[in-house]
Order: structure tokens, then sequence, then C-alpha cells
């Protein structure tokens, strides 16, 4: 009797089972949302089961993750692990259901789960989730039962919901993976439409930029276009702090490798692949992990640059991920060509204006119909008119009474089609200023402006578009400018000859200033006498003028075998400090070249220091009216002064203050050398070397010394001396000749010897 009761218990909970599955089948095929469906059949299954929570885990077939949308309990964010990890994993992989009576006796159970959340697992049931079919689709865990042990028969209770929930499960999934699908096709059309009709190439760059590193879920992107002219890839703008235009061969590197073959690389671990280059990294303080990295082709087939975006949130770019980038690209490729050709077409516009516009000779042009179309400001201002005056007006009634003669050139040149030169001619002009007739010397030249066809052939009578006329002003004004600019920098003489009455007056301004100097100079004439000596300055003058002049610097002057020279005079440029940095940078490579030759002549080679300082300066004429000087005065002046000088005690060449370092827009290799009040100052001035200049054979391992200098001067501000020593001492370790580290750690004995009681990291230069 007892045997049959058990048998009808067991029968009726049998059918129980059953009803539930299909209560819960009903219930789930009712729902439409993944999330309703999942969170559905965990309550279910653990209520059923007695058990205190539960998740379910679904397989992400991308990443070959394990992941959990809900979960119970406190724990309600999303959950992310391998699928090869911890208990779940291993049932994913080995597809069979297991119960585990005490998980912290399971060397697969991972404990940190727990010690981050605060709940304390003791039990569970953890079975695969598989479709009718047999394919493995996710697990489900139900942990700690309440009362008792979970059994064998919760366990095929729990695998029984799981397979009768799969089907419902899987049509959620590929529901809602085909929602996002399009979701994410939709927002790509509305991004590639937005993107795209942006016309500026400098901010179509960076939206191009953003939208590729928020659509992949990545750190950085930098898009690099072709520069044919240079044949190096650029990249105007790259996100990432500090960075401002990049630019590299375009064989160079990664990028430089995809732009070559016009394939994608898909690197997951950046430093394990010989091609990439981890000097920027060090430079920039960023940590490259992984790098997509894909061609950007036009509609002709042809690759015009390449997109890279760095580090895949949570893992490697996927080839989903590049089908994307690659699709995007594509996409923005005619936006970009269209916007470089727009920045081309402006800035060649922009440079022709701005060349008529600062062009010393004047320049009219008039068309066909003999109207007066263009004057630039030297044309008005040779001829003494405006605007008003000549723009518009008939060629015929502006070039009349003394001035008919040149009205009959333009019409000879009309007429002939071939140009006419005039030379030292003379022009009879009005002076509105004055209410004077003046008598100016030009020199002529009428061009005509012919059409040419699209095959090169010209056919003059029909495609004559006007004239132009070009005067160049050869008057005594001309002559002394031109006597001027032999003996003083051309931009100084114009300065001069402009300001006619207030040629005495300053101006007060802001300026990079240069001082530079021969070491040893005194030991050096006294070998070569006066003769050899005069050469040697010819010479070496002319290759540093060049180098100032090359990056808009102006020549103030030569002191001795000194240089005097100011970046951002007479003419303000943004990047003045930059300029004033390359200057001096390309003033020691090039003396190292000519050392080089020098010595195969068997000459001695000679050296030199250079100060650069950013500040407000007084600059003008300073003098008699019999005698006068261009020059600079100011604090600012004389600090620049100072470090050239300094370059001596700190076994530099270039030395810049803390005013220059912070207004540099260009990435250079400097360090920070030292916090230093100059003779005649009470406030600190913080003073910077610059390495650039240096080769690898010049400076071995040149940023780990930059590195464990740094190291080194933080120990030496905070007092920690013999800590400072050490790390000066690793700088020698890298490069034995690092002069500046010796300096250091003499410094610091003395420091130990003296044990100062006010130290405040400051050093006094009792010197000038």
């Amino acid at each position: 009797m007892k045997n049959g009761n058990e048998n009808i218990v067991q029968t009726l909970e049998k059918l129980r089972r059953t009803e539930l599955l299909l209560q819960i089948s009903r219930k789930i095929a009712g729902l439409k949302s993944l999330e309703e469906i999942l969170w559905t059949l965990i309550e279910f299954v653990t209520n059923e089961l007695d058990a205190d929570r539960g998740t379910l885990f679904l397989n992400d077939n991308e990443t070959n993750e394990l992941y959990s949308r809900v979960a119970q309990g406190d724990l309600t964010r999303e959950i992310r692990i391998l699928n090869n990890v911890g208990i779940a994993g291993a049932i994913f992989q080995n597809k069979s259901g297991e119960v585990i009576h005490d998980v912290y006796a399971d060397s697969r159970f991972n404990k940190e789960v727990d010690q981050e959340t605060g709940y304390k697992t003791k039990n569970m049931i953890c079975c695969p989730v598989k479709t009718v079919d047999g394919l493995t689709i996710g697990v489900i865990q139900v942990l700690n039962k309440r009362k008792g042990r979970f059994t064998k028969d919760n366990l095929f209770f729990a695998e029984s919901i799981a397979t009768q929930a799969a089907v419902s499960i899987q049509n959620a999934q590929n529901t809602e993976h085909f929602e996002k699908k399009r979701a994410k096709e939709m927002e790509f059309i509305s991004i590639v439409s937005d993107v795209t009709a942006e016309i500026d190439l400098g901010a179509l760059l960076q939206r191009v930029m953003e939208e590729a590193t928020r659509m992949l879920n990545a750190d950085r992107a930098t898009l690099f276009l072709n520069d044919e002219k240079t044949n190096e890839l650029f990249s105007r703008v790259a996100m990432g702090e500090g960075i401002g235009e990049i630019r590299l061969p375009n064989t160079a590197g990664i990028a430089g490798s995809v732009f070559t073959s016009g394939k994608s690389m898909n690197i997951p671990y950046a430093y394990a692949d010989l091609r990439f280059n981890p000097s920027f990294d060090k430079q920039t303080g960023y940590f490259t992990r992984s790098i997509l990295c894909v061609p950007v082709v036009n509609k002709e087939g042809k690759v015009i640059g390449c997109t890279q975006v760095l580090n895949k949130s949570g893992g490697k770019f996927t080839d989903e991920d590049e089908s994307r980038l690659k699709a995007f690209t594509q996409q923005v490729a005619i936006a970009l060509e269209n916007a470089k050709l727009f920045e081309d077409v402006s800035k060649s516009r922009k440079y022709n204006e701005s060349m008529l516009s600062s062009m010393s000779n004047g320049v009219i042009t008039i068309n066909s119909e003999e109207e007066i179309v263009t004057c630039n400001k030297s044309g008005l201002k040779i001829l003494r008119t405006k605007d008003l005056d000549i723009i518009k007006k008939q060629s015929k009634d502006f070039f009349s009474g003394n001035k008919k003669w040149i009205y009959e050139k333009i019409k000879s040149v009309g007429e002939s089609k071939e140009p006419e030169i005039i030379v030292d001619a003379e022009i009879e002009v009005f002076d509105n200023e004055t209410e004077k007739e003046e008598k100016i010397s030009v020199n002529l030249t009428i061009l005509p402006l012919i059409n040419e066809d699209s095959d090169g052939r010209t056919d003059q009578s029909d495609n004559f578009l006007g004239t132009l006329l070009m005067f160049e002003d050869i008057s005594s004004e001309k002559r002394m400018k031109s006597t001027m600019s032999r003996y003083m920098d051309p931009g100084i003489a114009d300065q001069l000859l402009e300001d006619g009455s207030d040629i005495m007056g300053g101006l007060e301004t802001t300026a990079t200033l240069l001082f530079s100097d021969l070491r040893s100079f005194t030991t050096i004439t006294e070998s070569l006498g006066a003769q050899g000596t005069v050469k040697l300055l010819n010479e070496y003058f002319e290759i540093m003028v060049e180098c100032i002049s090359e990056q808009g610097g102006m020549l103030d002057k030569f002191i001795g075998d000194a240089i005097m020279a100011a970046f951002g005079l007479p003419i303000s440029h943004e990047d003045d400090e930059d300029r004033g940095v390359k200057a001096g940078i390309n003033m020691i490579k090039r003396l190292w070249e000519w050392n080089e030759q020098r010595e195969k002549d068997g000459k001695p080679p000679v050296d030199m220091g250079l100060g650069l300082n950013t500040d407000k300066i007084v600059a003008g004429n300073i003098g008699s009216q019999k005698r006068m000087d261009y020059t600079m005065i100011g604090d600012g002046v004389n600090l620049a002064a100072r470090l050239e000088s300094a370059c001596k005690q700190y076994s530099a060449r270039i030395l810049i203050s803390d005013y220059t370092f912070k207004k540099l827009k260009g990435t250079y290799r400097i360090r920070y050398i030292d916090d230093v009040v100059v003779k005649g100052k009470n406030e600190p001035i913080g003073v910077h070397e610059v390495l650039d200049y240096h080769t690898d054979k010049t400076f071995p391992n040149l940023m780990d010394v930059v590195n464990h200098f740094n190291e080194g001067r933080k120990h030496y501000k905070s007092g920690s001396f013999e800590k400072a020593i050490s790390s000066f001492n690793e700088c020698l370790k890298s490069n034995s000749q690092d002069n500046l580290s010796k300096t250091y750690i003499e410094r610091c004995n003395l420091l130990i010897e003296e044990k100062p009681t006010d130290w405040n990291g400051v050093w006094v230069m009792k010197s000038k």
C-alpha cells in the first residue's frame, strides 16, 4: 500500500511538472522582449526549486563570452565572463548539467564574484540551455536551496525548463539581434548622411574620427590622408590630449603598410607586431593595445589614405567592426576628396589673394570690356588712389590725361595679344592727402590674359579675357630700401621706411627671443688670426641666419660672435614659439653638418649654445637722428641671454624658459631640468632643455634617460638627495655622457653635506 501511495505521489508530481512546463511555455510564448523572457524564466525556476536566486547566461558568439542581461537580488548589472571560465563556462563547454553541493570546494568556482557583491554562494544547480537540435546557447544557474539540498530531480526539472524555453529565447535573441542590426544600419545611414554634408576638411576629419570611435566603441581614432606632394600621410587632427598634426612617410608603420597594400589590418596585440612603432606611445604616455586600420578608397579604386582606430573597449576588434569601418570609410571617401579639393581651391584662392595683397608691386586686372576688375594694395599705394576711384571704372577713363599713354599700351596689347614691358617709365599721380602732383618711376609690364582650351591649344581671338598690369616702383624710396636691406633685416627696413616721422618710436609686443653664442671663441680666434676669424664668422653667420629666416625669424644684430634674433617681429604668427625652437634645432643640426666638412678640411670644429624666452618686450629704433639702431629691450630679452649663458652650466645646447615651453604647440623631446633664480631676479623660472637635434648615436637611449632624469628631479625637489643620486646614476647607465646628470649628482652630494633647512628645490645662479 505504501509503495502504491509513493507511485501515486510521483505520478502526480510528474503531472504537476508537466503542467508547469506547459504553463511556462505558454507564458513566455506571449512575450516578445528577451529581457522579459529571461526574467520570467529565472523567476519561475527559482520559485519552483525553492532557491535564493538564479542567473541565466547567454552566449555571445562574437566575443565568446557568457552574458547575463538580468539577475535576481541586489546583483542587477550585466555580467560578462569568457565562455570557458568558471563553473558556468565549464558547463557550457561540457554541455552537461551538474548539482554542486559545496561551491567553495569546487576549483572552478570564482570566489571574487561573491567578494565583490557581498553575497555568499553555498550550492547550485548549473545546466546548459540547449535547443531541440542540441545547440548550446547558454547556461542556467540556480543558487542556494532554501531548505535541504538540490537533487538530481531538481536538475532534471531545470534542464527541462531550459530546453522548453530555448526556442523562445533563441527567437527573441535573433529578433533583438536583427532589431539592433537594423538600428545600427539606420544610424549608420544617418551618420554617413550627416558627416558627408560637411565641406570643411578639418571639421570633416574631426567628425569622421569621432563617429568611427563611437561606432566601434574604441578609445580613439586617427584618419590619415596622403599628401601626394610630399608622399606623407598626414592627420590634421588626432584624438588624444596634446596631439597636433601627425605626418609620417606613407610607407612607414602600420598606417603606411595599409596605405601601400590597400589591405586592412586587425592587430589584437600591438606590441607583438613588428610593424608597430612604440616610440609615439613613449612620447605621449599612451598605451596602444589593439589596432584596426582600413584603407580609404575613392570611387576610382585609388587608396587616398587610411583610418586607424585604437583600443577596442572590452577586447579586440571583430570582423564586423572591420566591415563597418570599411563601409563607413568608403561612404565618406567621396566627401573627404571633395573637402580636400575644396580646401585646396580655397587655399589656392586665398594664396593668390594674399600673394597679390602682399606683393610690393602694383597689380591691376582689366576685363575684355576694358573695365578695371581688381587692384591690389600696392597698386592703390603706387597710383595714390582708392578702391572706389578705380574698381569698376573704364580703363580709358582712369588712365587719361598724362596717363593716357598707359591706356594706349593696354589697347595695343589687347590687339596684338603679346606682352609689353616699359622700363623706368615716369607716371604723374595726384596725392589726395598732400593735394600735390607727384612723379614716380616704375617698371610697367602689360600682359594679355588668355583662356587656354582644355587640349592646350589657344584661340586668342575668342579666348581673350583682358589684360594684367604690373607696376614696379623704382622711385627713391625703393632704391633706399634696396640699399638698407643689404645692411639689416628686410622686415626692419620695411618698418623704418613705412614709419616716416615716427621712425624713433617704439612698440610693446610679445615675441620669442633667441640668443646664441659660440663656445671657446677666444681660443679659436687666437689660432686663426684676423682674416681666418672673419672668414669663419662669415660662414657661420650665413648658416645661422638662414636657419632663422626659414622660420620667419628676424635677425636683430650680431654681437661679436653672438646672434640676437626674434620670432614675432615685425610680423607675429600663432606659432612663433615653435618657430624659435625649430630654428634653434636646425642651427645645431647644420652646425654639426658644417663641422663634419671642417674636420675633413683639417679645421677645428666649433660648438654653440642657445637660449630662448617668450615675453613682452619693447622693440623700436633707439638713438639719435644721425645714428640709430633698431633693437629690443626688456627683462624678456635679458632672460634669453641668461639662458644662453646657462647652457654652459647645464652642459646643454638649447635651453628654453617655462614661458616659451607652455606656449609650444608641437611635440618635442624636452626635459624639465631646473627651477632657477637668475642673477638680478627674485622669482624662480622653470628651465627646459630641447633635445630634438640629437640622434641615437649622439644621445643613446634618450627617452630612458629623460624618464630617469624626471624621477631624479622629483626626489631632488623633495629633498630626497640619496634617491635622486640613484636615479641620476640610472641616467648615466643609459648614457654615460649625460653630463647634466653628473652635475646633479655633484649638486646632491653638496646639498647632503650642507643639509639645507629651507630647501625648496630652487637653484640660485650666482653668475650671468
